[in-house]
């Protein structure tokens, strides 16, 4: 499986090494400014372009492409009065650095008929529309800007819930949340995106990439940008801001003192610092007390070095949860070098032995972790720091690690867990919402 990191190569500037910017006074608290108000240092041009193609190329080739269109993009964008000007035409524009978890201010000021965005980590798009052209109402236009455009249609996010454009001549203000693949997008002090997922354009089959720039998009018109600002979210405000969302839902499982409501392995278990750890050289199930069919479970989790664990999906009460449970989804420190000779569905968020999830969205190892859980009916999928890893039927599933089935995989209900390894991994803040019951099937 391909994983794009796009930390693994830099994006060579050719207008200069990222300048000093000069109005960080004006930033607002906890932003620094993308554009210095002068000049293009800080920025490089990039048409729409795949970034795993970018990322493949020589070292010595990726330079010559970059700054082919570098010298592009020079001759279409100007700064005049301390804002970005592009004439509609020629490369985009695109950030030096790249970004994870962050929010972002952007002012800009458009023309009739012009057609615009910004790309979230190399992707398109919040989408800049002329909401007064008859001749794209008929994909939307007339919605307004602010909709995650690219997104499947239907699919949450892809059109905003309001206009909130302003008219020609006037300023319009986004700003920007990205957690993970999770995208929050305001226009005008209004809300227009909550928490969608962002879909990877490049390849719907993966995840939105775990990094990457931001890349301002111009065709078809004039189009002026100012005020660009910049906050990255570390990943304790990104891993609030995540189970916040809709939180009241949920119901919590842990009460951060002691293990009051879980059974099984309770010795092998410890409360320390408001998380559940397993304790060290110590394994076996901590399961709640109560069964559960359809759920949406969230929790923090935070791995040793070389960590390993799991969560118990409907389990019995007994057996190897892997396999006598409908299912175990792995808790590892996937890019550890002792794992790195693993089965695909070996490493974290895993179905183990069922189902292989997406690599490459762990927070570094010792820092806390947000994962989302939804079981419903044979499905089930995990979200990890707003990236959705795993989706998977496991009812379809026939083909299992070294030929050995999962009689457990088809139980419709069980106990919430851990499954301890030996390791100290750390739990944290665990909660859980109920689901509808399965309709049942004619007959049964």
């Amino acid at each position: 499986m391909f994983t794009f990191r796009p930390a693994i190569f830099c994006l060579v500037s050719v207008f200069g090494a990222l300048m000093p910017v000069t109005h960080a006074a004006d930033a607002p608290e906890g932003f620094r400014p993308l554009f210095n108000g002068k000049d293009l240092g800080g920025w490089q041009g990039r048409p729409h372009f795949d970034p795993r193609k970018l990322a493949a190329m020589s070292d010595e080739d990726r330079a010559a492409q970059i700054g082919e269109w570098t010298a592009d993009a020079k001759e279409h964008w100007t700064v005049e009065n301390g804002e970005l000007v592009n004439d509609g035409h020629g490369a985009y524009l695109v950030t030096n650095d790249e970004f994870g978890d962050y929010e972002f201010l952007i002012d800009y000021k458009t023309v009739p008929r012009a057609d615009s965005g910004i790309y979230l980590k190399g992707t398109p798009q919040v989408q800049i529309w002329d909401y007064t052209d008859p001749g794209k109402f008929g994909i939307d236009s007339d919605l307004g800007s602010g909709g995650l455009w690219n997104n499947s249609a239907g699919a949450p996010g892809k059109n905003p819930f309001v206009l909130a454009d302003k008219p020609f001549g006037e300023w319009n203000t986004f700003k920007i949340r990205q957690l993970g693949a999770r995208t929050t997008v305001w226009m005008n002090g209004q809300l227009l995106v909550d928490n969608a997922i962002m879909e990877n354009y490049w390849d719907r089959k993966t995840p939105l990439f775990a990094r990457g720039p931001i890349e301002l998009q111009t065709h078809g018109g004039e189009i002026r940008w100012r005020n660009l600002y910049v906050r990255e979210i570390e990943p304790e405000e990104a891993n609030q801001l995540l189970s916040a969302h809709q939180g009241q839902a949920f119901q919590q499982l842990f009460n951060g003192k002691d293990l009051a409501g879980w059974q099984g392995a309770v010795e092998n278990y410890e409360v320390v610092d408001g998380a559940i750890r397993c304790k060290a050289g110590h394994g076996g199930m901590l399961l709640t007390e109560q069964e559960y069919g359809n759920f949406i479970a969230r929790l923090e989790f935070r791995l040793p070095p070389g960590g390993n664990n799991g969560l118990a999906i409907r389990s019995p009460g007994d057996g190897d949860p892997a396999y006598a449970a409908m299912t175990e989804l792995q808790v590892l420190d996937s890019e550890h070098e002792k794992y790195a000779k693993l089965d695909a569905r070996q490493y974290h968020g895993s179905s183990y032995g069922m189902a292989a999830a997406h690599r490459g969205y762990l927070r570094e190892t010792g820092q806390w972790n947000f994962q989302q859980i939804t079981v419903d009916g044979t499905t089930i999928r995990v979200e990890l720091n707003g990236s959705v890893i795993l989706d998977a039927d496991l009812s379809k599933v026939t083909e299992f690690m070294a030929e050995r089935p999962h009689p457990g995989k088809d139980r419709a209900s069980g106990f919430f867990g851990f499954a301890g390894h030996n390791d100290p991994v750390a739990f944290r803040n665990v909660s859980i919402k109920e689901l509808a019951p399965t309709p049942k099937k004619k007959g049964e």
